[in-house]
């Protein structure tokens, strides 16, 4: 049992150290020594979890989007309104991003680079299925807007990618009313004009 956890443990020191050192300094200059190192493993440890670096970021990726949905709708369901649903799971969203903001930076980078694999991508979507279904209800009632998802996602969810590094650098401190405002902007964003 000491022998498995010791072997989750790398692998997490692993994630880890691959998260840090992508937020820091980008893909392209974490080699696989320096997230051994960070992660006090031998280099050759990495290829025990991992195929090569490749593998890892793809892996990292699906394992902290599947916790940034986890923490998204973990009080969310589908009886709730489309209203009410999307602002539930928006503030979740938002309390993520900034309790979280490595593993948020990191799905930000990940966002912005063709170094995640379409087949880990695709993965990642699936997991944001929740609130795909709750926006297909609200286009069906004519509370949405028809157009794509990835416009909805750009209007409404991605804004609080640039709040979380703008309080994270200092810039601006995001209080409740804050916070209120944002979501009343992202719904606003989305909603069908009456």
């Amino acid at each position: 049992m000491a022998a498995l956890q010791k072997s989750i443990d790398k692998r997490n020191a692993l994630i880890n150290a691959t998260i840090e050192l992508v937020n820091n300094d980008g893909f392209h200059a974490t080699p696989m020594s320096k997230i051994a190192k960070m992660a006090c493993v031998s280099p050759a440890t990495i290829y025990l979890y991992f195929e090569n670096k490749q593998d890892l970021v793809n892996k990292t990726y699906i394992e902290v989007k599947a916790s940034y949905t986890a923490y998204a709708f973990a009080t969310y369901n589908d009886a709730m309104s489309v209203q009410k649903g999307f602002e539930v799971i928006w503030k979740r969203i938002a309390e993520f991003k900034l309790k979280e903001s490595a593993h948020a930076m990191f799905l930000a980078q990940c966002d912005n680079t063709p170094m995640i694999d379409e087949e880990s991508r695709q993965e990642g979507i699936k997991h944001l299925q929740p609130l795909l279904n709750l926006w297909a209800r609200g286009k069906k009632e004519g509370l949405i807007k028809p157009v794509s998802d990835y416009m909805l996602y750009a209007y409404a969810i991605n804004p609080l990618s640039f709040l979380m590094i703008a309080q994270n650098r200092g810039s601006v401190t995001l209080d409740d009313e804050q916070m209120e405002q944002a979501y009343e902007a992202a719904w606003s964003s989305i909603k069908v004009c009456q």
